[in-house]
C-alpha cells in the first residue's frame, strides 16, 4: 500500500490523503498506488498541503500501520502527552506505535 502525508498549509497539522481530499486521521489514507506522483504534483500546486510524500504502509485489523516508525509517530500525535494525542480515549495507543 503507497499512502501520501504532508502537512496542512493553514495549520501545520499531519494529514493523509484519503483518495478525494486530506485528512487528520490515518486511517483515512487511501492508497494511491502508482498514482501518487501525480497526486503529489496536483495537491502541492494546488496548495493544499506542504512537502507532500509518499510512504508504503498496510492495513492492517487495527486500521493503516506506515511501515517506518516516524510516519506511525507522526500518525498518532505528540508522544509527549497522550492526552494530546488524536487517539487520547486510548492511553496506550502511544506504546502500540513502536
Amino acid at each position: 500500500m503507497n499512502i501520501l502525508t504532508g502537512n496542512d498549509l493553514k495549520t501545520g497539522a499531519v494529514i493523509w490523503w484519503d483518495g478525494a481530499g486530506w485528512s487528520l486521521h490515518l486511517d483515512d489514507a487511501a492508497d494511491a498506488g502508482d498514482d501518487a506522483a501525480a497526486i503529489i504534483a496536483r495537491e502541492e500546486a494546488a496548495r493544499r498541503v506542504n512537502a507532500p510524500y509518499a510512504i508504503n504502509a498496510e492495513r492492517t485489523g487495527s486500521g493503516v500501520r506506515p511501515a517506518h516508525i516516524k510516519d506511525r509517530i507522526r500518525g498518532l500525535g505528540p508522544t509527549v502527552r497522550p492526552d494530546l494525542t488524536l487517539k487520547p480515549e486510548d492511553p496506550q495507543a502511544v506504546h502500540e506505535v513502536i
